[in-house]
């Protein structure tokens, strides 16, 4: 059995919408989830700290928001030297590991910012044979990169599927690109798959040979491990589903039928009074240049949502096949630590790194578009005992605050240089709440595309950097976000009142290292 103290097991998943559960969405399956709802306390009002993946999850591992951290956008890094939650729980005799999902590091390198979440390295399985950690406060981590059949899969993934006897499972997935052959790793399996229609969704890879199975399968490997030595621990199951590309193996792939999912759409006229940039987002070849600068990169979500409702329901029952299949495995999992008797000593947490499109206001892309869709996220936690269960909660979380709560619950002293909340008198039910506000950071580009919103319990605005456009929504009388009171005569006085409090927001969130010790 482990030791006295608490264990943390975070679960995560990747681009899910909070609707995309079953207990808040008849259409989709997810008893597991549901189960977990119904033992623990639920956040209605939960947001993501960015709308992007290694923005989001390096504030998973540090506190801190991404002008902070300094992982500010897709395709950053977060630097090695940073202090990280991992770092504090070892720092106090505890065991941690990440099985699945990372990108803390780009899928490129260069010599001023190396990279071990680049290709070629992905695909360098003796290197990977022999690493396992130290890696971000992990001291042992199983990794992979690709979300469903996408050609960077490799890793510690690629050395389970041939220990399970597959040695050709380089056809499930798709070949290196012509441009990057030449740097190739000699040896490393070739493939000759062609990539699936858009109005397909099956992935022929075999159900135990997914990547839900291998991070389902060494998570609880992990746990057994760390009950049987009497460790407490820190251990991330991190997913990489429902993220696009939408693909998922039978019989998930036809669980749901496309003519019988609600498909949400674009409203003609909606983005009238929307940033300029909205609007191309409904034309067939909208261009994006403007946004283009030296030290940027792709923009992501600049292209054309125009898709037809045929392949959008598609896209959405296939969807919600991946959503099912990560139900069953995350099911495996907190069966795993019920029949170890931990789960009246572990904190477990479910969310996901932010939100997803799949035709809501007529986009299918995440990133530059501010609507909740992509900015809430589901928030689930559950201790028999310590967290009320049943609870749904309308208490503003964000997700900066997990690492802070984590170490809380865990009975660890929280740093000083940490700067979420603390939020465990919300979650313990001493508290209705803490937080007065949320804020979103969205630098996606330097400066072209760089935004923040503040969300309070009813109002929410995102300002444009260097831009006279700008967004405020009243949630409590348009929850869908369809009129923008931004440039609103009879709304200025409630402008210059949120402008306020965001640069109020702004001014509280930077972190205090020590208190004042002396009067000088």
């Amino acid at each position: 059995m482990s030791k006295p103290g608490r264990n943390v097991l975070f679960i995560s998943t990747d681009q899910q919408h909070w609707s995309a559960m079953g207990y808040l969405n008849p259409e989709v399956k997810t008893p597991n989830l549901d189960r977990l709802v119904a033992r623990g306390t639920t956040f209605h009002r939960a947001y993501t700290v960015n709308p992007t993946c290694t923005p989001a999850r390096a504030s998973w591992l540090t506190g801190l928001y991404p002008s902070q951290h300094g992982a500010y956008a897709l395709g950053t890094k977060l630097m090695e030297d940073v202090p990280t939650v991992g770092d504090v729980f070892q720092q106090h005799d505890y065991r941690t590991a990440l099985i699945g999902k990372a990108h803390f590091q780009p899928t490129r390198s260069t010599a001023e910012y190396p990279s071990l979440e680049s290709f070629p390295i992905l695909h360098d399985l003796e290197f990977w044979r022999k690493f396992n950690g130290p890696f971000y406060g992990f001291e042992h981590v199983e990794l992979t990169r690709n979300h469903t059949d996408e050609w960077v899969v490799g890793q510690h993934y690629a050395l389970w599927m041939e220990e399970k006897g597959c040695k050709d499972w380089r056809q499930y997935f798709l070949p290196t690109p012509a441009e990057f052959m030449q740097e190739e790793i000699e040896g490393f399996p070739r493939s000759n798959r062609q990539p699936l229609a858009p109005d397909q969704g099956v992935w022929d890879i075999p159900e135990d040979l997914h990547y839900n199975t291998w991070i389902a399968e060494r998570t609880n490997a992990m746990m057994e491990a760390f009950d049987r030595n009497g460790d407490n621990f820190f251990l991330w199951a991190s997913f990489f589903d429902p993220h696009p590309r939408y693909m998922v193996p039978e019989p998930y792939a036809s669980m749901y039928d496309p003519a019988e999912v609600t498909v949400p759409e674009h409203r003609e006229g909606e983005f009238d009074d929307k940033p300029p940039y909205f609007k191309r987002s409904q034309e067939p070849n909208p261009d994006f240049s403007d946004f283009e600068e030296p030290d940027g990169n792709v923009v992501h979500g600049s292209l054309s949502h125009l898709r037809s409702r045929e392949v959008k329901a598609k896209a959405i029952a296939t969807m919600y096949g991946m959503v099912t299949m990560l139900d069953t495995y995350i099911g495996k999992i907190l069966d795993k630590l019920e029949e170890l008797g931990m789960a009246e000593e572990t904190l477990v947490c479910f969310t996901t790194d932010h939100g997803d499109f799949w035709g809501q206001h007529g986009l299918i892309s995440k990133a530059i578009h501010h609507y909740e869709d992509v900015l809430r996220v589901p928030l689930v936690v559950s201790m028999p005992g310590t967290i009320p269960e049943g609870v749904v909660s309308d208490s503003l979380q964000s997700t900066v605050d997990l690492p802070q709560t984590f170490l809380s619950i865990a009975g660890i002293p929280v740093p000083r240089t940490m700067a979420g909340v603390d939020q465990k008198d919300v979650w313990t039910g001493e508290t209705d709440t803490i937080r007065n506000h949320v804020i979103v950071e969205n630098q996606h580009q330097p400066t072209t595309m760089n935004m923040r919103t503040y969300i309070n319990q009813r109002y929410k605005m995102t300002v444009h950097y260097n831009r006279e456009y700008g967004e405020i929504y009243d949630l409590e009388k348009d929850p869908g976000e369809y009129e923008n009171l931004w440039d609103n005569p009879q709304h200025q006085d409630l402008k210059r009142d949120l402008l306020l409090k965001f640069l109020h927001g702004e001014m509280a969130k930077a972190p205090l290292p020590m208190p004042r010790i002396s009067p000088a």
